[in-house]
């Protein structure tokens, strides 16, 4: 009868979870038959069912407990910051037709609204400030601009003047930086940027001298403006252009030095004489 009732618990252990319990350290004999409830909570190191180890689930809605906010992006550029980088920005930006001005090196109004307009159409906060995520989302709809990209309207560093404009009184014109150094006794007294003829009209190089200043001339050839033309060589002259003003080095001359800056121009102009030299080189 023993074995009968000791089997008749283990049945019955087995039909309701239970366990039959040993007598502890201290020789006392506990209940024979322990019963394990369900409980709503795992024991502790216990894995729920499902659970990989992945991050745990989102409390359910209406949880009170407080949630760390994701952090925002970091911005990289803003409104008032310079540099080559904000120039970067600028030519990524006149490849996709958000921005027409520029490059210019500096993070101003026009260059706020076209990454403001550039963010909304993608769905990103409209903050005008080019954070890593607006940017990285540039870099992916646009190539590397060339240098001529980045000052496409100007504005970059003069290399060092030839040596034949080292004395006297010198135009010296620079087809590889694209400037022009109104030079005196070997001092730069100012600088500006410039644009040249194209591969099939293109600017003579050599040293020549001006020979004929016309402020408000007209080509009869092209009958286009020339202002504040200084003639060199035949008919190529330095003069003001209005066109490079617009485009940039997005278009080019028919051989002569064009200068976008009018104001610069017309005091230089105003400095320049008859016989002063002119030097054109790479």
């Amino acid at each position: 009868m023993g074995r009968a009732f000791a089997a008749g618990l283990a049945v019955l252990a087995a039909l309701t979870g239970c366990t039959v319990q040993t007598p502890d350290g201290q020789g006392k004999r506990r209940s024979p038959v322990h019963i394990e409830l369900p409980s709503g909570t795992p024991s502790p190191g216990r894995t729920p069912a499902g659970d990989d180890g992945g991050p745990e689930p989102a409390p359910p809605s209406g949880d009170d407990k407080p949630h760390t906010a994701a952090a925002p992006p970091r911005v990289l550029w803003s409104r008032g910051d310079t540099g080559r980088d904000v120039r970067e920005l600028q030519a990524r930006l006149r490849q996709v037709a958000w921005l027409f001005e520029g490059p210019t090196g500096t993070y101003d109004e026009p260059t706020e609204r076209a990454v403001s307009g550039f963010q909304g159409k993608r769905g990103l906060p409209r903050t005008g400030k080019t954070d890593a995520v607006t940017w990285r989302r540039l870099l992916r709809m646009t190539r590397e601009p060339g240098r001529w990209d980045l000052y496409l309207m100007g504005g970059q560093r003069a290399d060092p003047p030839d040596a034949r404009c080292r004395t006297g009184r010198v135009l010296c014109i620079d087809k590889t930086s694209r400037t022009l150094r109104w030079m005196v006794d070997g001092r730069t007294v100012s600088t500006m940027a410039v644009r040249f003829g194209s591969q099939y009209t293109p600017t003579r190089e050599g040293v020549f001298a001006v020979y004929w200043k016309s402020r408000d001339h007209v080509s009869t050839l092209y009958d286009s403006p020339m202002p504040y033309a200084m003639f060199f060589s035949g008919g190529q002259a330095v003069h003001f252009s209005a066109d490079f003003a617009a485009r940039g080095y997005a278009g080019a001359s028919h051989g002569c030095v064009n200068v976008r800056d009018e104001a610069a121009i017309a005091e230089l102009y105003a400095q320049v004489r008859n016989g002063d030299k002119v030097v054109v080189s790479w």
